[in-house]
This record gives C-alpha cells, sequence and structure tokens, in this order.
C-alpha cells in the first residue's frame, strides 16, 4: 500500500529537524515502512497497519510542535513511550512541577500565567518588574519542568557579578565561595523543587550548572533551559554575549528589574534597551510584570510602592 502525507502550514524542517534528524529518528519505529520525504510531502509504502500507526503518531508529533518552538529527538522517544502531548499544554492554574513537600507549584495571577504560556510559544522571553512577583521562581519551575520531561538536557542559571552595594572582593574563600551567596537566590528555588540528594547529583554532573555571567562568554548552550537573572545589571554588550549563546534548541529566560540596577551608573544598564531592539521579533516575548503581581508579603507591595513614589519625586526635583 501507497500513501501520501502532507503537511499543512508548516515549514518541513521544523518537523523533520536539521539533517532530518528527528524524521529519522521517528521511522525507527516502523521498521517495515518505507518513507521518503519529498519538500512538504512524505510518501509511505508499506502495510496498512504500519502506514495507520504512522498517521496517528505523526500527527501527534506535529501537535506536539504547535505547543512548543523547537521538537528534539526526546519527543519523538516521549510519544512512542505513550506520553500524552497534553503535559505541554499549560494554561490557568495548571501545575508546573510539584515542590519537594509535595504542594504543586503554579502560576500564580494572570501575568505568571502569561510567562508560563509564552514559555511554549517562544525560544526566548524576558520577564521584567519588580521584587516579589515570581519572575525568577516560575522561571526555575519551567525549567526544572522541562528537565523532568526530558525536553532539555541541562539547566544553566547565570547573574552578571554585579554586588549590591556589598564588595565581593572583601569576603573569605575562593571564587567558588565568594559567589555562592550571591547566588544563593537561585539555589533556594530549585532546593524547592529538587530534593537536595538529586540536585546534589544534577549539580555535580552538570546537569545543573549555576554561574556568574562572565562564565558564559565563548560557549553554545544547546538542549538547555538557560536562565540569566538580575539582567538589569548588564550593560548592552553583556546581554548581546549572553543571547548570542543560544543553541538550536534552546529556551533562554532573562528576568530583570530596572528599578533596582546595582551598575555605579544607571544608565549603563543593557536590559531596556535591549528589549527595544529586539521588539517585534519572531520567537521573543516580553512579560511585564507590575506592584499589583507582587506574590510576596503584602507589606512587599507597599515597600515596592513608596519607593518608586520616592524615586519619582527625586527625578522631578532633579
Amino acid at each position: 500500500m501507497k500513501k501520501t502525507v502532507k503537511l499543512e502550514a508548516i515549514d518541513p524542517i521544523e518537523i523533520y529537524g536539521a539533517g532530518n534528524q528527528i524524521l529519522s529518528e521517528f521511522c525507527s519505529y516502523f521498521p517495515h515502512l518505507k518513507v521518503v520525504a519529498r519538500g512538504d510531502e512524505l510518501i509511505l509504502e508499506g502495510q496498512e497497519s504500519d502506514i495507520a500507526e504512522f498517521n496517528i503518531r505523526f500527527a501527534q508529533l506535529v501537535e506536539r510542535r504547535h505547543h512548543k518552538m523547537n521538537l528534539t529527538v526526546y519527543d519523538v522517544e516521549d510519544i512512542f513511550s505513550g506520553n500524552s502531548t497534553d503535559r505541554f499544554r499549560l494554561d490557568g492554574n495548571a501545575i508546573i512541577v510539584y515542590g519537594t513537600d509535595g504542594k504543586p507549584i503554579r502560576a500564580r495571577g494572570k501575568t505568571q500565567q502569561e510567562l508560563v504560556k509564552a514559555y511554549f510559544n517562544h525560544d526566548l522571553i524576558f520577564a521584567i518588574g519588580p521584587a516579589g512577583t515570581g519572575k525568577t521562581y516560575m522561571a526555575i519551575a519551567l525549567a526544572v519542568r522541562a528537565l523532568k520531561n526530558r525536553e532539555i538536557k541541562r539547566i544553566i542559571l547565570t547573574r552578571p557579578a554585579v554586588e549590591a552595594g556589598e564588595r565581593l572582593g572583601f569576603l573569605p574563600g575562593d571564587l567558588k565561595d565568594k559567589l555562592d551567596p550571591y547566588l544563593q537566590p537561585l539555589y533556594d528555588a530549585l532546593s524547592d523543587m529538587i530534593p537536595a540528594k538529586k540536585l546534589q547529583e544534577f549539580m555535580g554532573d552538570g546537569t545543573i550548572q549555576i554561574a556568574p555571567l562572565a562564565y558564559m562568554r565563548g560557549r553554545t548552550l544547546d538542549k538547555a533551559c538557560v536562565i540569566l537573572d538580575e539582567a538589569q545589571n548588564t550593560n548592552l554588550g553583556q546581554l548581546k554575549m549572553f543571547l548570542t549563546r543560544m543553541g538550536t534548541s534552546a529556551k533562554f529566560i532573562v528576568t530583570g528589574d530596572a528599578t533596582q540596577i546595582d551598575l555605579p551608573r544607571r544608565e549603563d544598564s543593557g536590559l531596556l534597551t535591549g528589549i527595544r531592539l529586539l521588539e517585534g521579533i519572531k520567537g521573543i516575548a516580553t512579560i511585564r510584570f507590575t506592584n499589583e503581581d507582587i506574590v510576596r508579603h503584602p507589606l512587599v507591595t507597599k515597600i515596592v510602592k513608596a519607593f518608586d513614589e520616592k524615586s519619582f519625586a527625586h527625578s522631578d526635583e532633579a
């Protein structure tokens, strides 16, 4: 039996993968079926039952692509292991991951939900807004979920090594000892989602990496979810360096708060300029949090508002 499957309204390379890598992996599950790819058409030749099964599984692969910016061979493995594509649809109050205390971690509020939805439709996301809105925490939750679902191989978390009023050079110990306290918020979020022993294993074998931004130079970060935290403390050159590390199967999330710049000169921050330069490019989303999205202690909202009003008053006096 011979049949032709036509791809509708989608670029074949998005399904076949570079060098037909994904298609080859997919076809390996049908050893008795001859498959020839010709542009947006697949010509199938073999038993009717094999062709029918191929069509069902291939439709699942295409459906999964609609909920992810990039497919990988792991998506093919998941489809044939019986995992549902429904776990790629995170809408509303869906559970992202379960915390180490057994409680579900969900998007809290409309803007966090927008961040979750943007993750499945974009490869680069900017999440900006005041402290306490859960930008970084939600980004890490999405990364942990992707790792558990084998959508990625690594989680890489990074921050620019800029002191918030302190001097790292005066802290005791080697470079790691000096930087670990500065990176502690990232460790804290991970420890909420991954058991201590497993987290230690992931840190040991490089599955999860936490490093200052300068360590990203020269690398190509692929098959990973990469999160740049405190991006307001990067200049435009550093931000460009980070963004150009993106590999073909990577997700990048950039978080920052333009009101908390710790650089010697506030105007050196490249975050907002970078967002403006990239605005409108397909595959890039910007999620803007406000004081209304703060999910910490109720006083945090009032504190942020008071400081914002004070800063505004000072700018008027200037």
